[in-house]
């Protein structure tokens, strides 16, 4: 059997079940598919092969012993290293992080080495997770495996980029703004961005989730499976629902769909964006669903409100550090963070309050639909070097629009690939839905997974 590394996570538990393959014989293509492919894409950080086959090895044996953990004993999967994983440091993405092992895992990944799952090693993203992009101060630049000139966009970088080139079926990034969403957009890949409190998390704070990401929709189902499992440790978590994850089947027929091509501030759509994600609209609306256009539902104000907040955050915990320390920032994130250091109370407070407006203007946008459509970002993926699409600290966020509302809202909001433009590059298609509702995304995804036409062959970023 070739191409081991593209198994989904489905095929693997279907095939370990039958003893046509082992988790030690997959664990090792894995790996053999990340050494070729890491020189050019730079998108794993504390890689542990020895670890990660004693792991395999223990899975085989429930698996022959006919005692797995769970469907997701013996598969790979790799975590974002800003989600502690026990005895591991974690480096949020700078070279001003001081390296200290985590003492514990946090809620995702204990709920993965709970269900046997064959941790390869952490994922790579950029300073403080406040970039959508490769650019890190402490990681090397991680590219886009559709192009290496290409950004995979950010923060989850390193777990979309492993997921399109194929370091195993099963990723985990998390979301403040966009960040599985906008990489998996960039890289084709599917990502769920669920309701806020879905999947524990540790630490928990307004807007952060942790989300698959995989290249099907049916594997972030069985990840979701595992992922939103209880854990106290989460003050802000959801009770525990025992949610049929696999049960992806429906129905379009009579569902209300909104199409938001225009979110109110931020970069124009590009043509070759809004043509895919009209074509899918079309799609849904031939399909039965009846579709219709949604006007903004944001402004420049809240956009500024909220980065005025996020910058005063930043730069409270930059200002902090030992000179030395504070050196090793990347300069753009340095540059950006600095303009909260003038802010007054009152700015802040206002810029803290755009999350609650935000948080109205989505929900009530989606009222009238049972889901909502648009464009994951607005334009593909960007050049590889820069921070941001703009490389203007001043203006660094013009590109999350789309993105940034649903978390304020909490609602579950998947990205989906809709289509290429001429050059080859994937574009993303979002699918929102009411909060609690994430079954029912995934439903919609998968809907569209069989509409949409037929995919391009994933990348082979194996040559320099």
């Amino acid at each position: 059997m070739h191409n081991l590394h593209s198994l989904s996570a489905t095929e693997l538990q279907r095939l370990y079940r039958s003893k046509e393959l082992s988790p030690v014989e997959v664990t090792r293509a894995v790996l053999r598919r990340i050494a070729a492919c890491e020189p050019q894409l730079h998108a794993t950080y504390a890689l542990d092969g020895d670890a990660a086959l004693s792991m395999a090895e223990s899975a085989q044996k429930r698996w022959l012993a006919g005692k797995p953990l769970s469907a997701l004993d013996g598969v790979p999967v790799t975590i974002k290293e800003n989600i502690a994983t026990r005895g591991v440091p974690m480096p949020l993405g700078t070279a001003a992080t001081e390296l200290t092992p985590a003492a514990a895992d946090a809620p995702p990944s204990a709920r993965l080495r709970e269900a046997g799952a064959v941790i390869l090693g952490k994922t790579t993203m950029p300073d403080y997770g406040m970039l959508s992009s490769g650019v890190s101060s402490f990681h090397a630049l991680t590219r886009n495996p559709w192009d290496l000139t290409r950004n995979p966009g950010g923060s989850s970088s390193g777990a979309a980029a492993a997921a399109a080139a194929g370091y195993g079926p099963l990723h985990v990034g998390t979301d403040i703004g966009g960040s599985v969403r906008l990489p998996a957009g960039w890289c084709g890949i599917f990502t769920l961005k669920p309701s806020l409190g879905r999947i524990p998390i540790y630490p928990p704070y307004a807007g952060r989730v942790a989300g698959p990401m995989t290249r099907t929709v049916a594997d972030s189902a069985a990840l979701m499976t595992v992922l939103s499992q209880a854990d106290a440790r989460d003050s802000m978590s959801l009770p525990w629902q025992d949610i049929a994850w696999s049960e992806l089947d429906r129905n379009l027929k009579g569902l209300r769909i909104g199409l938001m091509m225009d979110a109110g501030w931020g970069f124009d759509v590009e043509p070759e964006v809004a043509a895919a994600v009209q074509a899918a609209a079309h799609a849904f609306d031939a399909a039965g669903a009846s579709v219709e256009p949604i006007s903004p539902i944001m402004n420049r104000a809240m956009a500024e409100g909220m980065d005025q907040f996020w910058r005063c955050r930043a730069w409270l915990d930059i200002s902090a550090l030992p000179d030395a320390r504070r050196a090793r920032v990347l300069p753009f994130i340095f540059e950006w963070a600095r303009g909260g250091a003038g802010l007054s109370g009152e700015q802040v407070f206002h810029g803290f309050s755009q999350m609650g407006a935000m948080r109205e203007a989505a929900v009530a946008a989606c009222a009238r639909f049972h889901y909502v459509l648009s464009p994951t970002a607005p334009i593909p993926a960007y050049a590889a070097e820069l921070p941001c699409p703009t490389n203007d600290p001043k203006q660094p966020f013009e590109h999350i629009a789309f993105t940034l509302p649903f978390n304020m809202s909490e609602q579950p909001a998947a990205s989906i690939n809709c289509g290429y433009t001429k050059s080859g590059l994937p574009i993303g298609l979002q699918i929102i839905g009411k909060r609690f509702d994430d079954l029912g995304v995934l439903q919609i995804a998968r809907a569209w997974e069989q509409l949409r036409p037929t995919q391009r062959e994933w990348p082979e970023p194996t040559q320099p």
